[in-house]
């Protein structure tokens, strides 16, 4: 099997990147952590400091040349990039990569628009790049997510209902708010943006399970935290493929309400997913509904994203659940929401 290796795009700003994603690439034999780009030497060495093996830094310095991003991207014994770093600085690495023939895995969102979005697929098709291009989105990758996948597949059923309830409170002291392009935002929906792509993802991957997919929404939102500008919590309903409709409902500025839920409900049962546990509830040959609850183990999904990026390396083949039309579908559907004001939006 090649050896395959990577850099890591990070800001030391916000320490899940050290705590997910090095980890994920330690974890996966087919990788090799060969350097690390920040836009400072003091981020960048403080990422490495505490690694065994001898990685090279690499950052924003014009009085110190051969350290730059540039640099690192001529490198002959580096294949694939990670490009981790905060949503607005994306695209212009993105597009550097692809312009020094890497395979790259760039982080959710694919970008602040659609826009964006579409220019860095043309950018990529337009490539003379042989590399693959994922777009990670972890939570595509979670235990509970693709349990309930198989479940839903295997019940064979139509689709009734659906809904998404995920509220999580971030205050001041929120690890996540503790980042400058966070705390002031530069491009639309704020955190709704930067987290509520995710759970765009995990609906659209359990509709897909029944064969189904959003034609149109329509979305209220709302400020209820001023710190969380321009806006912190949206209810919408979605309109799918068989005309049936659900709700998503998604907030990160409302304290005294809780909730972290993906529920379909189908003719022949329903299922909810939770992080760590998949309740399905049928009926038995007397008619009676019978709960059944499988237990899934924790993870945050980079591990597993990082895993499928190396495999799909391997097999010269990407991963589905990386493509970035995937991660565009998520996105529109997050722009259309916040951009609705109440009137339904259709999706081509």
């Amino acid at each position: 099997m090649a050896t395959r290796q990577a850099l890591e795009g990070l800001s030391c700003a916000d320490m899940a990147f050290r705590t997910e994603h090095i980890p994920a690439i330690q974890a996966c034999s087919s990788l090799k952590l060969k350097a690390v780009y920040s836009r400072s030497q003091k981020s960048a060495a403080a990422l490495v400091a505490p690694l065994e093996d001898k990685v090279d830094v690499y950052y924003d310095s014009p009085e110190d040349s051969g350290h730059s991003v540039d640099d690192l991207l001529k490198r002959d014994d580096i294949d694939a990039v990670i490009v981790a770093v905060p949503i607005p600085a994306q695209p212009a690495l993105i597009k550097k990569a692809f312009a020094a023939g890497k395979h790259v895995l760039s982080e959710k969102p694919i970008a602040k628009d659609i826009a964006t979005a579409k220019d860095l697929l043309e950018s990529y098709k337009a490539s003379s790049s042989k590399g693959y291009w994922a777009v990670g989105e972890n939570l595509r990758f979670w235990y509970s997510v693709n349990k309930a996948a198989e479940i839903l597949k295997g019940l064979d059923a139509e689709l009734v209902t659906f809904r998404t309830n995920v509220n999580i409170f971030v205050d001041e002291n929120d690890k996540f708010y503790q980042t400058s392009w966070r705390a002031t935002p530069e491009y639309q929906g704020g955190f709704l943006l930067d987290g509520g792509v995710h759970f765009v993802a995990v609906t659209r991957y359990l509709l897909a399970a029944l064969n189904q997919k959003p034609t149109g929404v329509s979305a209220l939102t709302t400020l209820v935290q001023p710190m969380l500008a321009p806006v912190d919590t949206l209810h919408a309903l979605w309109k799918v493929s068989n005309g049936r409709q659900g709700f998503f409902n998604v907030s990160f500025g409302v304290e005294f309400q809780s909730g972290f839920e993906f529920e379909i409900v189908t003719s022949k049962g329903s299922v909810l997913v939770r992080m760590t546990e998949v309740i399905t509830t049928t009926k038995d040959d007397a008619g009676e509904k019978k709960p059944s609850t499988t237990e899934v183990p924790m993870s945050m999904g980079v591990k597993e994203e990082v895993a499928a990026f190396a495999e799909s390396l391997e097999k010269g083949k990407l991963d589905p659940r990386l493509s970035p039309e995937e991660a565009i579908a998520d996105l529109q559907i997050l722009e259309a929401m916040l951009k609705s004001d109440g009137n339904i939006v259709s999706l081509v």
